[in-house]
């Protein structure tokens, strides 16, 4: 077997991997990204496209407020703009208990330096007429975006092949190891790599690739359902997002709303299916007429979702391995990379290129699973999760799809929603 040499494999085609080999190649190292399906075909370009700062985990603000200004020079970083907009994020509370919640976000967001309005009832109606008069309370942040998920993973590469990284599609990593000072990765169709340093992007996937270096994490794989309705009257500016996590939507220009709908659906990593069930469609429009009441009868026409991995905690790997010297971990996103990814990227190249980054990733180090890691509260709200994992305990160990998990879910065909009488 002829190994093929380079300073760096990238294992994982996703929004992380191709941000993470763009700036490799950037500063001149030799990188070779290896994906098994296509580039961006999971949850990097399956995702919502938030762009959103408020309401993240506190110790991501750094990495989160450097990755949002990459964003905001994306067209000079890769040459498209992918549709990025600085629509503003609204996030919304629909009671007391959800005010206080809003309010406590909102806190750590201006701690960090984020210019967030806060919204009383009067406001709401005076600017959002189209908002359910249940809206207790909201805060906006004007700096929060999005982005279009299909274009972004697939331009990133192509601006990271045009620098010189040697990009492979299907293309299965079968094992990977320390060899000397570097690492041998070897793929299903024969090929072998070395490479000084080795980057585990892999999604999903990442927990098998962490294992062949003695590392493990509970990753648990999940599908969070999208949708999308048929064009409306364009009236929807910012995205918005009920703080409860029951629904966020926004609408695009050509008169689409487009929305996710909790919890999450487990996943099959074996089969790579993340099947939708029906049932999630008509609660996830339940969801958004409570919000929206105009749009109560929308017709969707579209669902869809991706595989991607979550971690108990809600808190993604990213950084060195804590075993194997010159391994880097970035997976476990948990729904908040697409934000973070430039910025994820940016930084691991940082580490591997000079040996440290500015931007404190100390909360996100692996080796927190070697002690006991409490569930977060959005983690036991958000999932569908299999009971036979359910059974097993608090996420011991990585999970593997259950039966009940792995079993195809049909998909019918998307209800016919009452046309809405002011159209």
């Amino acid at each position: 077997m002829t190994k093929r040499q380079a300073d760096v494999v990238v294992v994982g085609g996703g929004l992380i991997g191709a941000w993470t080999a763009f700036f490799l190649a950037r500063r001149g190292r030799k990188v070779v990204l290896i994906e098994k399906g296509v580039v961006g075909a999971q949850s990097s370009g399956t995702n919502f496209g938030n762009l959103r700062l408020q309401g993240r985990f506190p110790g991501q603000y750094p990495l989160s407020l450097r990755s949002q200004a990459l964003w905001e020079d994306i067209e000079n970083l890769i040459g498209d703009r992918c549709e990025f907009h600085q629509s503003g994020h609204l996030y919304i509370a629909f009671n007391a208990a959800e005010r206080e919640k809003l309010e406590a976000y909102a806190a750590v967001s201006e701690s960090y330096g984020l210019t967030i309005e806060h919204l009383g009832p009067a406001d709401l109606t005076r600017r959002y007429p189209w908002l359910s008069t249940r809206a207790v309370a909201a805060t906006f942040s004007p700096r929060d975006a999005t982005a279009n998920p299909r274009l972004v993973t697939p331009a990133v590469a192509r601006a990271a092949k045009a620098l010189g990284v040697e990009i492979l599609e299907h293309c299965t990593v079968t094992h990977a190891r320390r060899d000397g000072a570097g690492f041998i990765v070897e793929t299903a169709d024969g090929r072998s790599f070395g490479s000084d340093h080795l980057v585990n992007s892999a999604g999903a996937w990442a927990g098998e690739i962490a294992e062949m270096f003695g590392e493990s994490a509970p990753l648990f794989p999940a599908g969070p359902p999208q949708f999308v309705t048929e064009p409306f009257p364009y009236f929807l500016f910012p995205s918005v997002q009920a703080v409860d996590g029951t629904v966020i939507f926004r609408q695009i220009p050509r008169g689409n709303i487009i929305l996710a709908g909790y919890p999450r659906t487990a996943a099959d990593p074996i089969r790579n299916r993340a099947p939708v069930p029906p049932s999630k469609t008509l609660a996830a429009m339940r969801h958004l007429a409570a919000v929206v009441p105009a749009l109560r009868h929308c017709h969707v026409i579209r669902v869809w979702s991706g595989i991607e991995g979550y971690l108990p905690d809600m808190i993604p790997v990213i950084g060195p391995s804590a075993t194997t010297e010159g391994l880097f971990h970035a997976f476990g996103f948990c729904g908040h990379g697409f934000q973070i990814g430039p910025g994820v990227g940016l930084c691991l190249s940082e580490m591997i290129c000079d040996g440290r980054t500015e931007t404190p990733l100390e909360p996100f180090s692996i080796a927190r699973f070697r002690g006991t890691v409490a569930e977060d509260e959005k983690f036991r709200r958000e999932f569908d999760r299999p009971a036979a994992a359910e059974k097993g305990g608090p996420w011991a160990r990585r999970a593997s799809p259950s039966p009940a998990a792995a079993r195809s879910i049909p998909c019918a065909a998307a209800p016919r929603w009452p046309r809405c009488p002011t159209r």
